[in-house]
């Protein structure tokens, strides 16, 4: 009797607890962020969803994919896989990538890897980069924090910069944007200092779709810039010149001695194959221009109602000033074809686009120089420029005709 009447409580109880809802799911809660004021903790991940977009076709913009001999495309990929740090988009550029005028292999003073880091969360990135790297930053931008980083990396062209960082035996330097700032300047010109860059050659080391498709805009928008300054006939030469020059027309730089005043010369020079390859099928498939594929020279049509379909489809940073020079605002529909056509058969119209466009690059090109400044600190600031010095140096002797 006593055994029976034990059991029955004991189902009793197994029942009631069967009939309890299942405990919640206990999530492991994240670490207290931990470590010192100069080698700061990351901060936890912070997932956001963002809306995909759909696949490009597999030959979409493959005239970005430029070639890299295989011992460069390793050490590239092999400096970008090292951060622990989320990127989205990466790209290298400059003469430590493609050769120029100036620079040989064997030259014990070799260029810089420059690198550009897109990013989704720019706190995020430099909270982790700190941790890992953290030798990357100067003493008072670790001291400051990676809230601070970021807050000055939004000033200007919005981008922060590490330089003489030394990764794989090399020296490098890499800047940190954001994917929405980049593709905001590829799509707009708001600063010319991002899409000017990716005027140029460059190796895409992790892709995006998204910018894929906004740098092919940015693209199209340069070679439209330059036929609108270029006669009727030109050389492909003078057309990858003009592209180029468009991110250092305006840039304190070229004023100052900070600069190689031959640099435009120097890249198109030994890069001419590269260009070639970023344009040429966009060119050739715009109205109005003949560039066969086995031919150095140009032609368009150079009408105003040619140059004015040009015209209309340049980013909204150039064309809301010249749209200002020329004062008016726009017709009705009726007449807006008229209206941009007289625009574009001003023979002074070449002339207001290379000024608007060294006026949008003058403002946000010298507040991310003062910018280094901050990012790097005196005595990286100073190392720099004594570099930039050289190089200008070197560019006026060698632009200086031999006695």
């Amino acid at each position: 009797m006593l055994a029976s009447a034990s059991r029955v409580p004991r189902r009793r109880i197994l029942r009631s607890l069967r009939s309890l809802p299942p405990p919640p799911t206990k999530h492991p809660t994240s670490k207290p962020r931990s470590g010192t004021r100069l080698n700061p903790s990351p901060r936890p991940t912070v997932v956001h969803r963002r809306q995909a977009l759909p696949h490009l076709p597999p030959t979409f913009g493959r005239n970005q994919l430029l070639p890299v001999s295989n011992s460069t495309r390793a050490l590239l990929e092999s400096i970008v896989a090292d951060f622990d740090a989320p990127i989205r988009y990466a790209f290298a550029y400059g003469s430590g990538v493609f050769e120029q005028d100036g620079y040989r292999a064997d030259n014990k003073n070799a260029p810089m890897l420059d690198f550009m880091f897109a990013v989704t969360h720019p706190a995020h990135f430099h909270s982790i980069n700190m941790s890992q790297n953290p030798s990357h930053y100067a003493l008072h931008t670790r001291m400051l924090g990676s809230s601070f980083v970021s807050k000055v990396q939004e000033a200007g062209p919005g981008v922060w910069f590490n330089a003489f960082v030394q990764m794989k035996g090399t020296t490098i330097k890499y800047g940190v944007t954001t994917v929405d700032n980049l593709c905001s300047d590829l799509l707009n010109w708001n600063s010319l200092y991002l899409a000017g860059r990716m005027h140029k050659p460059l190796r895409i080391i992790k892709d995006d779709a998204r910018v894929r498709l906004t740098q092919q805009v940015n693209l199209t928008s340069a070679v439209r810039a330059a036929l609108l300054t270029l006669p009727a006939e030109f050389s492909e030469t003078q057309l990858f010149e003009t592209i180029a020059g468009i991110s250092y027309a305006g840039d304190p730089r070229m004023v100052l001695p900070a600069e190689n005043r031959g640099k435009v010369g120097n890249i198109v020079r030994k890069q001419g194959p590269q260009f070639r390859e970023l344009y040429h099928r966009l060119a050739a498939g715009l109205p109005g221009v003949y560039w066969p594929t086995d031919a150095s020279t140009i032609q368009q049509d150079a009408s105003p109602l040619a140059r004015a379909a040009h015209l209309r489809k340049l980013p909204s940073g150039i064309l809301t000033r010249v749209r200002t020079h020329y004062g008016g605002e726009i017709p009705s529909s009726a007449e807006e074809s008229a209206y941009w056509q007289r625009i574009a058969g001003d023979e002074k119209l070449p002339a207001v686009l290379q000024d608007q466009m060294r006026s949008i690059v003058r403002g946000p090109a010298t507040v991310q120089t003062l910018k280094g400044l901050v990012s790097g600190g005196l005595g990286t600031s100073i190392r720099y420029s004594s570099e930039k010095v050289g190089k200008w140096l070197k560019g006026r002797e060698e632009s200086q005709p031999s006695s």
